[in-house]
């Protein structure tokens, strides 16, 4: 019965893997064309996925998982990531509730929603990265357009058609709020809320300075564009150095559960009854204190302020 339990866990978290594999790997075309025929199939499929998406956006929930997925660049539906989400955290803790012990198991609920969450924020810092990498080529971008004699809104929305994303999106999205009449310093506060650092401090800024007293922004552009370039070198040569330390943080935490693991296998069911003794409770409690004391501390160790 327990090697039948754990067997449709780990295919259940097969089927999962595979469809959100074929999610990603199916183009757009074939997918706006599987989702004619089902539209064709079942009319009102797609409309109540709709007003349920609808309505789980209008809660809490809901807009503040949307403001996640927003922050992060991920363009899917709140509702799908909550029901995938919801998904992966009771497979991992059915499978932990049998492969190691029930109390492990309801923890582990736990941290598979946390997962969801550390994914998210890697996600927003992937992107954050990826913006002040494009930031030197930005500043060129809009030096250039001002030199040319174009205003700073023009030269943003000149931009805005020259850069991939992820500085695409957010220069859009200044260019748009300006044309709906916000002033500069505004449009450009969402960038700084979004994408918080000190380069996009320094560029936003420049900007904000030179259209409010004027001065040579034409310069100071391209001096930005220098030292953007130059921090941009360093960022990624300290990246390098450090990688083998950060990789060590997640190998320490990656020991700890295969060490329960370990010991579960050698001495069935010793697991499950450490977690009704008390001296097992303590025992698990300090160890898990101690790893991730470990690992929080690598990581701080580790964290590139540059």
């Amino acid at each position: 019965m327990v090697l039948l339990t754990v067997a449709l866990s780990l295919l259940s978290v097969a089927f999962l893997v595979l469809a959100l594999r074929e999610l990603v790997a199916t183009p757009v075309a074939r997918r706006r064309a599987m989702a004619s025929v089902l539209d064709t199939e079942g009319p009102n499929r797609g409309e109540r996925w709709a007003r349920a998406d609808a309505s789980f956006r209008r809660t809490r929930l809901g807009r503040l998982l949307e403001r996640e997925l927003a922050l992060a660049g991920l363009r899917r539906s709140p509702l799908l990531v909550l029901v995938v989400a919801v998904s992966g955290a009771l497979v991992l803790a059915t499978t932990v509730w049998v492969a190691l012990a029930p109390a492990l198991g309801v923890l582990s609920l736990l941290a598979g929603f946390l997962l969801v969450r550390a994914y998210l924020a890697r996600a927003r810092e992937r992107r954050r990265e990826a913006f002040i990498a494009q930031m030197p080529e930005l500043a060129r971008v809009l030096a250039n357009a001002t030199n040319a004699g174009l205003s700073i809104p023009t030269a943003i929305a000149l931009a805005a058609d020259e850069l991939d994303a992820p500085a695409r999106e957010e220069l859009r999205r200044v260019s748009t709020s300006l044309t709906f009449g916000n002033d500069l310093e505004t449009a450009l506060d969402g960038i700084r809320e979004r994408l918080p650092s000190r380069e996009v401090g320094v560029l936003l800024s420049t900007l904000l300075v030179s259209a409010r007293s004027g001065g040579s922004l034409v310069t100071a552009l391209r001096d930005i564009a220098g030292t953007l370039e130059v921090r941009k070198e360093t960022r990624r040569e300290i990246r390098t150095t450090l990688a083998q330390s950060v990789a060590t943080g997640y190998i320490v935490i990656a020991l700890g559960v295969g060490l329960l693991l370990l010991i579960n296998v050698l001495f069935p069911g010793s697991v499950e009854q450490m977690t009704q003794r008390l001296v097992g409770q303590v025992a698990l409690l300090g160890a898990a204190v101690l790893y991730a004391a470990g690992f929080l501390l690598i990581r701080r160790m580790t964290r590139m302020d540059v």
